[in-house]
C-alpha cells in the first residue's frame, strides 16, 4: 500500500510540472506560454511583471487564457491590468473575455480592434475555435493606439508598435528592448505545420515582407513567434524567404495565365525547411494567394 501511495504522489508531481513546462521565464520577470496546437491552446502568450501590475501580449482561447492565468498567478499576485491582442484572429482574441473578467484592459491598434469587431464577429459566430464557446463572451479592445503605446516603469519597458498592413490590417508587435525580446504575433511564426496564414483578406504580402525585414534588422535576442518555439533573427528570415519564393512564384503563375489548379501544382516549396513541408498546408496557401492577387487586391 506504501508504495501505491508513493507511485500515486509521482503521478500526481508528473501532472503538476507537466502543466507548467509550457512556462518558461525568458528574462527577470518576462515570462512565455507556449501555446500547444494539438490542446486547443495554440498561441503563444507572454506576460511582463511591472511593479504594480501584469502586462500580457495575446489572449488565446478562452480555456487557455484561464490556464495563462493560473500560470501568471504562480509567479506573482500582482493584477493583470493590460492585454496587447497583436491581432484580430480568433487563437489570439477569444480569451479576452477571461482577461477581462479579471480586470484587464483589452488593448490593440485602432485598426485590429475594427477587425474584432466586423471579421473577428464573423469568426466568433462561426466559431473558428472549433470548441464549444458557451458560457464565454467575445469581448473587443476599450484601449487603441494608431502608432505606438508604451508601458515603462523604469525596470521595465514594453512598446506596442503598429507594424501593418501584413498578415492583417491591424498588426502589432511588443518590444522589450531593455530584455532584447520580440513578440510578433502571426507576422512571424517559427516549426508551425501550417506555415502561416496568408489568406486574410486585408493581408499585404509585399509590405508583409518589409515588415520581416524590418523587425529582422532590429537584431533582438529572443523573438517569441505567434505559434512555434522561440527564435531569433535568422529564424525569422527562414519564413520571410518562404513567404517571397510563394509570392514570386504565384505571380509568375498568375501572368502565365494559369488556373488556381495548375498553380498549385506549378509552386514548389519544398526547400523551405519547416515551412514547406507540410504540402497540403502549402497547397492550401498557394490557392489562397491566387484567388486574392488575381481579383487585384
Amino acid at each position: 500500500m506504501k508504495s501505491i501511495s508513493i507511485l500515486i504522489l509521482l503521478f500526481v508531481g508528473y501532472l503538476s510540472n507537466a502543466q507548467t513546462a509550457s512556462v518558461r521565464e525568458l528574462a527577470p520577470g518576462v515570462f512565455y506560454y507556449y501555446g500547444d496546437e494539438l490542446q486547443h491552446r495554440s498561441a503563444n502568450c507572454v506576460w511582463v511583471v511591472f511593479k504594480d501590475y501584469v502586462v500580457v501580449v495575446d489572449a488565446n482561447y478562452p480555456w487557455a487564457a484561464k490556464e495563462i492565468l493560473q500560470e501568471i498567478r504562480k509567479t506573482t499576485s500582482k493584477p493583470v491590468r493590460f492585454v496587447l491582442n497583436t491581432h484580430y484572429h480568433h487563437d489570439h482574441t477569444f480569451g479576452n473575455g477571461i482577461f477581462a473578467a479579471a480586470g484587464a484592459t483589452i488593448v490593440s491598434t485602432t485598426d485590429a480592434a475594427n477587425e474584432m469587431k466586423t471579421l473577428g464577429r464573423k469568426e466568433w459566430n462561426d466559431n473558428y475555435s472549433g470548441q464549444p464557446l458557451d458560457g464565454y463572451t467575445q469581448v473587443f479592445p476599450t484601449m487603441t493606439f494608431d502608432s505606438t503605446l508604451v508601458f515603462d516603469d523604469g525596470t521595465h519597458r514594453v512598446e506596442f508598435i503598429r507594424m501593418a498592413p501584413a498578415h492583417t490590417m491591424g498588426d502589432a508587435v511588443a518590444l522589450l528592448p531593455n530584455e532584447s525580446i520580440l513578440i510578433t504575433g502571426d507576422l512571424f511564426v517559427n516549426g508551425n505545420p501550417w506555415g502561416n496564414n496568408v489568406a486574410d483578406p486585408d493581408a499585404d504580402y509585399d509590405k508583409w515582407l518589409n515588415v520581416l525585414d524590418t523587425l529582422a534588422g532590429w537584431k533582438v535576442r529572443t523573438i517569441v513567434p505567434g505559434h512555434g518555439e522561440l527564435a531569433t533573427s535568422t529564424t525569422l528570415i527562414l519564413q520571410r524567404n518562404y513567404l517571397a519564393d510563394m509570392l514570386k512564384q504565384v505571380r509568375q503563375c498568375i501572368k502565365a495565365g494559369k488556373t488556381s489548379d495548375e498553380t498549385v501544382r506549378t509552386v514548389n516549396l519544398s526547400t523551405h525547411p519547416g515551412y514547406g513541408a507540410n504540402k497540403t498546408s502549402t497547397d492550401r496557401s498557394v490557392r489562397a494567394m491566387y484567388t486574392r492577387l488575381s481579383s487585384g487586391k
